[in-house]
């Protein structure tokens, strides 16, 4: 991997920081939503949870990919126990912040269900 392949993945998994932060203002907008004693208008919790979906499909692709390019990256090819290591560690960081967007949809959709 050169270096113009690390920035564009740094810069991929930058992009990915903030979507997650938008993902995250759109939750809570949803719940201050929820919350409104007037009761919640319909077409902004449905235009958040679409943008939701569609952010969150997205974060996952792009965490896929540079989990899978992370774990097929070897620098050193007779030393690079160190670089294995760190790789794998990132690669586990990644599948759990995966597994908490898979519970939040699993959440999101078992709310759909019942509304």
């Amino acid at each position: 991997m050169d270096s113009q392949g690390q920035t564009t993945s740094l810069q991929r998994l930058q992009n990915v920081e903030k979507r997650v932060v938008r993902v995250l203002e759109l939750a809570g907008g949803v719940m201050d939503e929820l919350a409104n004693p007037m009761g919640p208008r319909k077409e902004f919790i449905n235009n958040h949870c679409g943008e939701f979906m569609k952010l969150i499909k997205d974060i996952q692709v792009t965490l896929r990919d540079e989990i899978k390019s992370a774990c097929e990256y070897r620098p050193f090819e007779k030393c690079d126990y160190s670089s294995r290591i760190s790789n794998e560690i990132c690669c586990k960081k990644l599948e759990y912040i995966l597994s908490q967007l898979d519970e939040m949809k699993r959440t999101i959709d078992e709310y759909h269900g019942t509304a």
